[in-house]
């Protein structure tokens, strides 16, 4: 039984190894069919790419053998073309060189005539001296024949009349001088009622026509900008720990933070409207945002101050489209810009030159003379303000300055230069300018004024009209724009009056400085008075 079991056990043995030998034997056939097989596509494909590059290389010669027939023949073609131009060049100059000897043969023919005509007027006007020396030798002759004659008519009026002729000569000047007096103060007289029938009527027409056309807003703005705050517990959160916060605002800004007992609102104070603005919004940020520290405060502020310049820009830009100027270089542009937060008297500069630009452009088609120009001085004319903090000098000579720094025409820069009367204006254009400046600083409520300024101007005229002989008593009214002057009667009469009144006039516009324009206003009274008993 056990003999059984193991030759089973033996059989089976048999088997597996059998097996095993089998299977050992069919994958060693089956690597080696698999390994000549690649060696066979491997040989193949080698082939095949040297097929393939030798083709590439035959194409790649007659493509080269093509392009390089082609470039012969288009160099030919050019070459000839450009001999055929050269020919043509050469034709061309040949026939303008024989135009122009032509010409010149023709110029010195015209030069020897003249000459022989100038030689003729030569002769001529050697007679005509000649004659003409003569007749003065015979005036000569008969101007002292009548200088005799008059010195001796002159000793027997001496005789008759009984003065010297130095005594008759300042009895005749004293004579003249009082007709003359009347005769000037008739003058005046009439020559200002011209000027009233002719300009005024125009003036008041072209001033009201630009006036009734032009709707600008005044802004008015202070010092001081208010900041709204949610609660007064967020003054401590902007003061901070030691006041590090407001000293890191005050020093970024260069704007003082005035935080009292005002409830829900701080005050910022700065006269520089840009660096106050900058402040304002970055405040508004950050007390939104509620993370106050030095360094968000300094990241807040950068912001705030890239996001005014950007307004700046715009606001340039609005202002150039408004008015209608064209061409500005981009740094001028900016600085219209920055006078949107420039003021003179509580008036905003830009809407004042905006204003200014319009009145003078209307006028100046009204007259018939450039009005785009006249427009361009007029926007321009105050670009000095947006400076004025950081240049030394009046805003007039650093508009001056700018404007030539960018290639500004001469007439803009002259009408900048004299629309305060720097100097005098020598164009239309700046004529307009300062009409239009004036106009938009005087009209009411356009500007506030000092008040200690509006007493010493209001004095000053009062001083200047009280300083004449003959003047009684002077009265400043209506804002100063005004003068009434009380005339002694026995010491002026109503011809010295239209004199004196002139006079005044011209002392104050030499020594005053008043916008729009002055009115002087004599008053002469006699009067007789008796009693009936």
């Amino acid at each position: 039984m056990v003999e059984m079991y193991v030759a089973v056990l033996i059989g089976i043995a048999a088997f597996l190894v059998g097996a095993v030998a089998c299977g050992f034997i069919c994958f060693r056939l089956g690597v080696n069919h698999r390994i000549k097989t690649a060696e066979a596509q491997f040989e193949s494909a080698e082939k095949e790419s040297a097929r393939i590059v030798e083709e590439a290389n035959e194409k790649a010669e007659t493509l080269k053998k093509t392009a390089l027939v082609e470039a012969k023949d288009e160099i030919y073609a050019m070459r000839t073309e450009a001999e055929k131009e050269v020919q043509r060049l050469k034709n061309d100059t040949e026939r303008e060189l024989k135009e122009r000897r032509s010409e010149v043969s023709r110029s010195e023919r015209r030069i020897q005539q003249k000459e022989e005509n100038l030689d003729k007027k030569n002769d001529k006007m050697e007679k005509l001296e000649e004659q003409l020396h003569q007749k003065h030798k015979k005036a000569d002759e008969k101007i002292a024949e009548a200088e005799q004659l008059k010195a001796s008519q002159m000793d027997i009026l001496e005789r008759i009349s009984g003065f010297t002729q130095e005594q008759a000569k300042e009895h005749l000047l004293q004579q003249l001088d009082s007709e003359l007096n009347h005769e000037k103060a008739l003058k005046i007289s009439a020559y200002e009622q011209k000027l009233k029938d002719e300009a005024d009527e125009k003036a008041r027409q072209y001033i009201s026509l630009a006036i009734a056309r032009l709707a600008a807003d005044t802004v008015s703005e202070t010092a001081v900008s208010v900041v709204a705050i949610p609660n007064d517990e967020m003054k401590g959160r902007i003061i901070g720990r030691e006041g590090r916060n407001i000293r890191a605002l005050e020093t970024l800004t260069g704007v003082d933070l005035i935080i009292d007992d005002t409830p829900e609102a701080i005050t910022l104070s700065c006269f520089d409207h840009v660096r106050r603005e900058i402040a304002r919004i970055a405040l508004e940020r950050l007390i939104q945002d509620g993370r106050i520290h030095p360094a968000r405060i300094e990241e807040t502020v950068e912001k705030a101050r890239r996001e005014v310049e950007q307004r700046i820009k715009q606001e340039g830009e609005r202002a150039v489209m408004e008015t209608n100027v064209n061409g500005l270089n981009h740094e001028l542009v900016r600085l219209i810009g920055r006078l949107k937060y420039r003021t003179s008297y509580r008036q905003n500069v830009l809407n004042h030159s905006i204003e200014v630009a319009h009145l003078a452009g209307i006028m100046a088609s009204e007259l018939g003379v450039d009005a785009a120009l006249a427009r361009r001085a007029g926007l321009l004319h105050d670009i000095g303000k947006a400076l004025d903090h950081e240049i030394e000098g009046s805003h007039v000579q650093i508009g001056v300055d700018v404007c030539k720094k960018y290639k500004e025409s001469p007439e803009v820069i002259h009408a900048i230069e004299a629309h305060h009367g720097d100097v005098e204006c020598r164009t239309v254009i700046a004529a307009l300018v300062q009409a239009a400046d004036a106009i938009s600083a005087a009209r009411p409520a356009a500007r506030s004024e000092n008040y200690e300024n509006y007493i010493k101007r209001l004095e000053k005229l009062e001083e200047i009209c009280n300083s004449y002989g003959g003047v009684e008593k002077s009265y400043a009214i209506q804002a100063g724009r005004e003068v009434r002057i009380m005339i002694k009667p026995d010491q002026i009469n109503d011809d010295d009056m239209k004199v004196l009144a002139r006079d005044i006039a011209k002392r104050i516009e030499s020594e005053m400085e008043y916008p729009g324009q002055i009115k002087v206003n004599l008053i002469r009274e006699s009067r007789a008075v008796d009693y009936a008993k």
